[in-house]
């Protein structure tokens, strides 16, 4: 039988009603109890590195999770991350940044209602992660979630009640799980595990930045004390504001050494900054990267990644460096 190990984390899954609303309070060895079918499927051991609502999960967090896999690696033939739903998908984003090379099945999952309750969907979810995590078509990572298997950086929460919480966006679905089965949209060979590269630097002095009409140019200058990078959700294909001087406040953000990452608000098909006069001054500018179709998930944990990986050991940031990874993958 293959080996599995369950990295908990807390989130709804775990919760219960303790007089103050839900809050994590069962242990991953607790969690596992409640889906006996486990047991059929492989050896499961499992690890706690944290008890927390996904609300309170943050970067130092996705550093755990993947401290744990690093450290576990072989002795297991894949991973299991149970997850409040919340910020599944960054912490998904951020796992497929820091553990790189096509590596053994890293599965995130949770539920959108506590695995005692009556009706869950976490039982379900569970044990699907497990046998996505067993498959040997399985690599890299994924999340497992209401009988879909996504691609880790192309997850995003769309819904907050339904079981169907996750799509995929901009990417088919790698899978689904059905009946206790795996089946692939995608080529199996295409899922071979390679070697596994890890990293375990991040730089978390990056944030959103979702334009609004009428916004004030000195949102941009609150942030720069506190933000070496900006993920910019931009109006439709990419069109950034000229009036009130947010055009120039955001330039010369890049002028002073911090980086651009141009995004839009629109959920499906990507920016395109060149299209419209209104983006045309970002586009070919050191400082400034496209993010092109990913998720604003991914773009934040890949910003995060690339920055920590592009720095001198006095912080500095080599912009050619940086460049060179964000396009890299």
């Amino acid at each position: 039988m293959k080996r599995v190990l369950v990295i908990a984390t807390g989130g709804t899954i775990a919760s219960a009603e303790e007089g103050s609303g839900l809050a994590p309070a069962l242990t991953g060895e607790q969690l596992v109890a409640f889906v006996p079918e486990v047991a059929q499927v492989c050896h499961v051991e499992v690890a706690q590195v944290m008890n927390v609502d996904s609300t309170n999960m943050r970067p130092e967090g996705w550093l755990a999770i993947a401290g744990e896999v690093r450290r576990s690696y072989d002795d297991f033939d894949g991973f299991v991350v149970l997850h409040g739903t919340d910020t599944l998908a960054y912490t998904a984003a951020g796992l497929s940044y820091l553990v790189q090379g096509r590596p053994k099945p890293i599965v995130l999952t949770g539920s959108q209602l506590p695995i005692g309750d009556p009706g869950t969907d976490g039982k379900r979810n569970l044990l699907d992660a497990v046998l996505v995590a067993c498959d040997d078509a399985a690599a890299g990572v994924m999340v497992a979630f209401g009988g879909k298997v996504i691609s880790g950086t192309a997850a995003r929460k769309v819904r907050t009640r339904s079981f169907e919480a996750f799509d995929s966006l901009n990417a088919l679905d790698l899978g689904y799980v059905h009946d206790g089965r795996v089946t692939w949209a995608v080529d199996a060979e295409a899922g071979a595990v390679s070697s596994a590269r890890f990293y375990d630097a991040l730089n978390p002095r990056v944030a959103v930045l979702k334009l609004t009409p009428g916004m004030d140019a000195l949102v941009v200058d609150a942030l720069r004390p506190a933000c070496d990078a900006l993920v910019v959700e931009a109006f439709g294909l990419g069109g950034i504001p000229e009036y009130d001087g947010i055009t120039e406040t955001l330039l010369a953000w890049v002028d002073a050494g911090k980086t651009l990452v141009m995004t839009t608000q629109c959920p499906y098909e990507g920016a395109d900054l060149s299209v419209y006069e209104v983006g045309r001054a970002f586009c070919d500018r050191p400082g400034v990267l496209m993010g092109g179709s990913a998720t604003t998930e991914a773009l934040l944990a890949k910003t995060m990644w690339a920055l920590a990986q592009a720095a001198d050991p006095d912080g500095v940031v080599d912009r050619e460096k940086l460049a060179e990874l964000f396009a890299s993958c």
